[in-house]
């Protein structure tokens, strides 16, 4: 018990010392590093174990990792902002098209109560003009239309009921007169290989019967959906001819607010190559018709008129439409009249068609519907491969009224774009300022202006 004191004394003189020594190396760390001394500084035993020293000279420099986005190339950036909104696009446009398919009945109808409408309209407003109110007008109009249309089908179907027994004789001289023809013509045909041939043609349809019969029913469900479709057009185009503004401001309305403005202005621009083109189609379909009529009745071709109908119908399926109507009439010449006057109505159809290509349309469609002829093989392509014949007949005015509002607005987001951007200043505005035309301001056509809500 007498060593505990000692043994006390001496450990106590050790922390003493110890404790010195920190201190001692506590200040010569301040004074090798002002900012620990400082009140705002680091201080303390945290702030000396905190302190990294710097790495040796003889270490090797490490570089810095770049940004993930500044190391893939300005090229696969572009491409994947685009992509990307490309899917987005073709996503909305695939979802767009299966409501349309699944409503495709109703879309076919208004689309055919919008031309039909381009094409009675004009009257309605000349109507109006001369006085008659709106209602009456309309009224006039549209039941005029459906009266034509119906005497047209009429007439037609009292054409093929009353030539059908002659032309039943016709055919069956006319195949006889064909078979005759390939016995005595330069290819050596048989008579057992024609004989074959119709022998597979009676087995095929033989066999084929229950296809046949089905083929049938479905023709029936084609017919009901086809009046059905026509009812619809016609109250759609009853309404559109009455009230067609009122519409048109209603649909503006489900616009944002941004887009409005450029939205109302393209509308009657498109409007007019919608109207553009449904006349300049009727008036080039009425010609080919008449003059191709002409020449299958000059060449007594039975049922012509019927087949003026056919081929003024086919005239709105672009490039299609003429190919289709033309072999037609061709086909009933040879097996009615023989080899010679289907060469001759070939030659007619084919004179008509030409100028029609290189006068009539260009003439008549001017420069309001501009369509490429690539664009309206395309289309006409694929509005056949959608909606069948109707698909094919609404595609080249969807591309032309399409071509027409793309156009507008980029030209209006270009003036808009030049419009809020700041003017130039100093030399710049100088060179920026249009030189002053020599000469009178020209005077402004009145002609140019904007249709009226009512006009349109």
């Amino acid at each position: 018990m007498s060593k505990l004191p000692g043994w006390l004394g001496q450990l106590g003189a050790e922390l003493s010392r110890l404790s010195e020594r920190l201190d001692e190396r506590r200040a010569e760390t301040e004074a090798d590093d002002p900012l620990l001394g400082e009140p705002g500084g680091r201080s303390g035993k945290d702030e000396a174990v905190d302190h990294v020293p710097a790495p040796p000279t003889y270490a090797p420099s490490v570089a810095a990792r770049p940004d993930p986005v500044a190391a893939i190339p300005w090229g696969m950036r572009v491409a994947a902002e685009a992509g990307w909104r490309l899917l987005v696009l073709a996503g909305t446009l695939w979802v767009l098209m299966r409501v349309i398919s699944a409503v495709q009945l109703v879309v076919l109808a208004f689309v055919a109560a919008l031309l039909v409408t381009a094409l009675l309209q004009p009257t309605v407003a000349r109507l109006r003009r001369y006085g008659l109110p709106r209602g009456l007008a309309t009224a006039v109009t549209a039941v005029s239309g459906f009266i034509i249309m119906g005497l047209v089908g009429w007439f037609v179907v009292w054409q093929v009921m009353d030539n059908i027994d002659t032309l039943s004789e016709k055919v069956t001289k006319g195949i006889e007169d064909l078979k005759n023809w390939l016995l005595a013509s330069p290819f050596h045909v048989t008579d057992k290989q024609i004989n074959d041939i119709a022998k597979n043609l009676s087995d095929t349809v033989g066999t084929n019967t229950e296809a046949i019969t089905s083929a049938g029913l479905q023709g029936v469900t084609v017919v009901v959906e086809f009046m059905t479709g026509a009812l619809l057009a016609m109250f759609s185009t009853l309404f559109l001819l009455y009230d067609g503004a009122r519409i048109w401001q209603w649909v503006l309305k489900l616009v944002p607010a941004q887009a409005r403005p450029g939205v109302a202005g393209a509308g009657p621009r498109a409007w007019r190559t919608l109207t553009a083109y449904v006349r300049g189609t009727v008036i080039v379909a009425l010609i080919d018709a008449i003059f191709i009529g002409l020449g299958i009745y000059f060449l007594d071709v039975p049922m012509a008129v019927p087949l003026a109908v056919f081929i003024f119908l086919f005239a709105f399926i672009p490039l299609v439409g003429a190919v289709v109507s033309g072999a037609l009439a061709v086909v009933v010449a040879l097996v009615t009249e023989g080899v010679f006057t289907a060469l001759m109505v070939l030659a007619v159809v084919l004179a008509v068609q030409q100028i029609e290509g290189h006068v009539l349309q260009p003439f008549i469609l001017g420069r309001a519907v501009r369509v490429h002829p690539l664009a309206v093989v395309l289309s006409v392509a694929a509005g056949g491969m959608i909606a069948g014949i109707g698909g094919a007949v609404v595609a080249v005015p969807l591309v032309a009224v399409t071509n027409t509002v793309v156009g507008y607005l980029r030209s209006y987001g270009q003036e808009e774009s030049r419009r809020h951007s700041p003017p130039p200043h100093g030399a710049t505005a100088l060179d920026a300022a249009p030189a002053a035309a020599p000469g009178p301001a020209p005077e402004k056509d009145e002609g140019d202006g904007e249709p009226s809500p009512e006009a349109s």
